[in-house]
């Protein structure tokens, strides 16, 4: 900042100290600091300091019309901007308002509401509500546990069509295939690939190409052991490898943290994801986004079971209701929200 500025900052200060008397307090302070503390008024000629203080007076007084046009120019701008900013917003508001109501008068807009199972709806709630009533984390976990227990069980006992012929989760929520295993969490999984070889492994024998939708390992100058298409994309960045003994163990970090793998390639057996038993957890591990989320479907859930409108059917009437009220021309009789 340059030294003019910090002065006039402080000059300022002084004429809006109501103890100095405002900007005619500050310029006798000014005066009087001159000929008590200076020869400004006695070190020259006569009439110097008068000639002096004419000279800056006319200096700034030119020059204050221009700072004044400059000001009001900058004012008229920004004015100009916010103008423009909120008539985006409202054109926006406004067309959204439109499309609302004319998809609920149509009775053609579906639900778009990501349900929950009856099991995770039941899991989720007993966390949250053994939070509420004070519960200690460790019973509030037993009764989540609780809860997905007893959603496996069901689980198992009414198997769909569709997951018949799944093969079963092993104890890290992954699958045992012929020639290699994976284990996995929400937002990672574990390779281990078991390599036949009768010589002791190191990197330059083998072969390992991680791709953001394709996986390729397997030893220099054989078929690959896994060589296809990844069953989600991966966070290419966060995955790594290494040599443990005769096995490569590959970490892969997932872009979809919110879902559970059914096969690490599109070529593998499916693992039944239903039979999938999360790790402990509470919403307060989940991080702010996350935690939104899983609240909001809770909430949604809940209102659902009880025949009330979900946090997206009192959003759209909160809109419809502002838009019949703003066109009360209008017939909305046989308007629905669906």
């Amino acid at each position: 900042m340059p030294d003019h500025e910090i002065i006039y900052n402080t000059l300022a200060s002084l004429a809006q100290n109501p103890d100095l008397g405002g900007v005619h307090g500050l310029l006798d302070c000014v005066f009087g600091f001159l000929a008590e503390r200076t020869d400004f008024f006695s070190g020259g000629e006569s009439g110097q300091a008068r000639k002096i203080v004419d000279t800056a007076f006319e200096k700034w007084e030119k020059k204050s019309s221009a700072i004044i046009e400059e000001k009001e120019r900058e004012k008229k701008k920004a004015e100009d901007k916010l103008k423009a900013r909120l008539a985006a917003q409202k054109a926006k508001e406004e067309k959204e308002i439109k499309a609302t109501a004319a998809a609920s008068a149509s009775g053609d807009e579906e639900p778009k509401i990501q349900e929950l199972t009856d099991e995770q709806a039941d899991a989720l709630q007993r966390k949250l509500d053994a939070e509420k009533a004070g519960t200690s984390d460790a019973t509030a976990e037993e009764s989540a546990s609780k809860g997905e227990a007893s959603a496996k069980k069901e689980d198992d006992e009414e198997e769909s069509e569709e997951d018949k012929g799944k093969m079963k989760p092993n104890s890290g929520n992954g699958g045992d295939y012929e020639n290699y295993s994976f284990t996995q969490t929400l937002s990672e999984l574990e390779v281990r690939v078991p390599l036949k070889v009768n010589f002791k492994l190191r990197s330059r024998d083998v072969v390992v190409d991680i791709q953001k939708k394709h996986l390729k390992v397997g030893v220099k100058g054989q078929p690959p052991v896994i060589d296809g298409e990844f069953h989600k994309e991966v966070k290419l960045e966060e995955c790594v490898w290494n040599i443990e003994g005769q096995s490569i163990v590959l970490s892969i970090e997932k872009v979809d943290k919110m879902n559970w793998w059914s096969q690490v390639v599109t070529t593998d057996p499916h693992i039944n994801t239903k039979k999938v038993e999360p790790e402990n957890s509470k919403l307060s591990d989940l991080d702010g986004e996350t935690r939104a989320m899983v609240e909001k479907m809770m909430y949604d859930q809940r209102q659902k079971e009880m025949g009330l409108p979900t946090s997206e059917d009192q959003k759209k009437n909160e809109i419809l209701q502002k838009f019949m009220a703003q066109h009360p021309e209008m017939d909305f009789s046989k308007a629905k929200i669906s």
